[in-house]
């Protein structure tokens, strides 16, 4: 039964280290996506902003209130996006603890149908 238990320990233990890989490799690649992503935002914003203050020389008070109001409003719709994606996913270790409670459970349904041990 100690076999047992021990071989069932290291398995869980694998599958916890799997998950914890997996996830680290998730997050690491999702931060640099998003490092590139904004740096390719920042550069088109700076030149967009650019090319429209140019054109508009004349009205560029005007222009800068309108840009920021819309780069204020992108910055919060893009916040409520992340903090929504972030509540919706999935808990990082939850096969692991899937699969412990289910051990508990096989372990003590076990031991209510094992028969008694007499004293030695």
């Amino acid at each position: 039964m100690l076999s047992t238990l021990l071989d069932l320990a290291q398995t869980r233990l694998q599958l916890i280290g799997n998950e914890i890989r997996i996830e680290k490799h998730r997050a690491l690649q999702m931060l640099a996506q998003v490092l590139l992503a904004m740096f390719c935002a920042c550069m088109a914003l700076l030149m967009a902003v650019g090319l429209v203050l140019a054109l508009w020389w004349e009205q560029r008070i005007a222009v800068l209130s309108v840009l920021l109001v819309l780069f204020a409003a992108a910055a919060f719709w893009l916040q409520h996006l992340v903090r929504s994606r972030r509540a919706m996913q999935d808990h990082p270790f939850a096969a692991s603890l899937a699969e412990l409670q289910e051990d508990l459970r096989q372990l003590k349904e076990t031991a209510q149908h094992a028969p008694p041990q007499e004293p030695r």
